[in-house]
């Protein structure tokens, strides 16, 4: 069994790298806590997203987990260890000018969170790419240049 780890899964580019490794025959372990309606209020919430990834992928697995939380996201990778074929991480605090509101947060959730997926894809999964994946909502066309 192979194994696609994905982060934020309910966002966008998660919910889209979910749909297509699914449909390459992986199994996917998504991990989504929602935390996008904690940042934009209930409107923004990607609760449907992931209803929608439960209901019509069927190899997909949902972990309602903050990737800030070492001991829980240490329990998704060793489930699956050496499984894990592909580690996409698309969770993060999306928005420059939420950031300047609650810097801490947005440090904890953006470097604090990639560093234990980083250190528990090292440990568990060595040998898995890690795609860490971004709109240029959070960094504008800048990197793409």
């Amino acid at each position: 069994m192979s194994v696609a780890l994905v982060t934020g899964a309910a966002g966008l580019i998660g919910g889209q790298s979910v749909r297509f490794f699914a449909e390459k025959g992986f199994d996917v372990a998504g991990v989504d806590n929602d935390m996008r309606r904690v940042f934009f209020g209930p409107d923004a919430s990607t609760l449907w997203q992931r209803q929608e990834l439960e209901r019509s992928v069927k190899n997909y697995f949902h972990f309602d987990t903050d990737i800030r939380d070492r001991d829980a996201m240490a329990k998704v990778f060793a489930r699956y260890a050496k499984n894990i074929a592909v580690v996409i991480h698309t969770a993060a605090q999306p928005s420059h000018d939420w950031a300047a509101s609650d810097t801490m947060t947005d440090f904890t959730v953006n470097a604090s969170g990639t560093l234990v997926l980083l250190e528990l894809a090292r440990a568990h999964c060595p040998d898995a790419p890690f795609l860490f994946l971004s709109t240029n909502k959070v960094y504008g066309d800048t990197p793409n240049r």
